[in-house]
């Protein structure tokens, strides 16, 4: 526990026990005390890398120049305002991030997180068609508020009651575990997407509104969507007369090697939302659609007057990190890293047994934990285990264990780091995977 005492370790656990509500996983046996960079600091100096950038979030990594001068400036002159209130901050990022994106996705709605910015999509969605049935990938992971939470099947979804009414599932197309096969035992995800479709048919109640999903499921364990695949998304939504939403809230802003992960395929969603990467740590997000759309919305009398939107701080950060990504070519620096990291980690595969895939684009991938090749049976335990030596040794990592497949870590880190800090945090992942075997 990075020198940590035993009695300092007893005294951390009872304060914590007495006053946080325990909201997840369990808290990391430690006190952070700052960050920079691709680092984080534990309280007695101890240095560790950061493989996930924060919470999947510190794209630039942690206290990034830019950042701190447009977070001090702002803060200083104009943070926070009415929400019916505009200010040039707003204006000019909602212009920048539309020259980012195909016709005709440019009008913007500013907002916090994640979730927030899903809610509103679906709402845009469900008031746009006139109905209210909305699909997502069974395992999803779209925030933690109601209607967001109603389309999040990776997690959380036991003890609370009825979820959104019109939620329904969409197979997620996991290459490595999905039954669909061709002949030669290669993946059939056509015939699977198809399969999902023809399910949703049989449930719905002919009210399908929308369809929610992530160009690559990261909470789901980074199971990334086969070339050609949102083209068939796209014709059976057209199909059906159902909106696409993207949540880009982890492949947006140059994670993936490109600015958006949608980039890939050449398909344009009705309706993207923004999160996490576009604020580089802090709590940005936004809803981004055409003028068709929201026109159609605000005939309708579209309501999302939330106390945060539009806040003039928000922007200038949002702002700022396109400048920055923009400027200094860090989507093409990601896919660069990335050729490095997806390398490393397939030798990680052929080296070791219990390295069953490895998976994602630019500086989001996966790499899924089994007890052997031949039957992929999911290794908990050894997950668990990695996870532990990782930290003792100075990287963070994240692990998802779901049902049904292995523990798959999401490495995420910052798009500014550099290639020596990248080997590094290999390095370490693989002298900790061999000591927990």
């Amino acid at each position: 526990m990075s020198g940590m005492t035993d009695a300092r370790a007893e005294a951390l656990l009872a304060q914590t026990e007495r006053h946080l509500i325990r909201y997840g996983s369990a808290f990391s046996p430690r006190i952070i005390e700052r960050a920079e960079g691709a680092y984080i600091w534990d309280e007695d100096g101890s240095r560790i890398l950061d493989f996930t950038s924060g919470q999947m979030s510190a794209v630039l990594g942690h206290a990034h120049p830019d950042i701190v001068r447009a977070v001090t400036s702002s803060v200083s002159t104009l943070d926070h305002l009415y929400s019916g209130m505009l200010s040039r901050p707003v204006l000019d990022f909602a212009e920048r991030l539309a020259g980012t994106l195909p016709e005709p996705l440019s009008r913007t709605l500013l907002l916090t997180t994640g979730a927030e910015s899903n809610e509103a999509a679906i709402k845009m969605a469900k008031l746009a068609t006139g109905r209210f049935e909305v699909v997502a990938f069974d395992r999803s992971w779209h925030g933690m508020t109601t209607g967001a939470a109603s389309l999040t099947y990776s997690a959380g979804r036991r003890g609370y009651g009825p979820a959104m009414p019109g939620s329904l599932t969409l197979p997620s197309p996991d290459a490595y575990r999905s039954p669909f096969r061709h002949d030669d035992g290669s993946y059939d995800w056509r015939t699977e997407l198809d399969y999902g479709f023809a399910q949703i048919d049989r449930a719905s109640s002919g009210s399908l509104a929308a369809c929610l999903v992530e160009p690559i499921l990261s909470s789901g364990g980074i199971i990334e969507l086969p070339p050609g695949y949102l083209a068939r998304l796209r014709e059976l939504c057209d199909e059906r007369g159902m909106m696409l939403i993207y949540d880009e809230a982890q492949t947006g802003l140059g994670r993936t090697g490109q600015m958006y992960a949608f980039e890939r395929d050449g398909v344009a969603p009705d309706i993207l939302t923004l999160s996490k990467t576009l604020g580089a740590g802090l709590p940005v997000a936004a809803v981004v659609t055409s003028p068709d759309i929201e026109e159609r919305c605000h005939e309708r009398g579209f309501l999302f007057f939330t106390t945060h939107a539009s806040d003039p701080l928000a922007a200038t950060v949002a702002s700022t990190v396109l400048t920055v990504i923009q400027r200094d070519g860090l989507a093409a620096q990601a896919a660069a890293r990335g050729e490095v990291l997806r390398e490393r980690l397939l030798g990680l595969r052929d080296r070791f047994e219990e390295v069953g895939d490895v998976r994602g684009r630019g500086l989001l991938q996966g790499l899924e934990l089994v007890t052997d090749k031949a039957s992929r049976t999911p290794a908990d335990a050894l997950g668990a285990a990695v996870t532990t030596e990782c930290l003792r040794r100075g990287l963070h990592m994240n692990i998802v264990q779901l049902p049904g497949m292995g523990g798959v870590f999401r490495i995420a880190p910052p798009l500014t780091i550099t290639e020596e800090q990248l080997l590094e945090g290999l390095d370490i992942l693989e002298a900790s995977l061999a000591a927990a075997l």
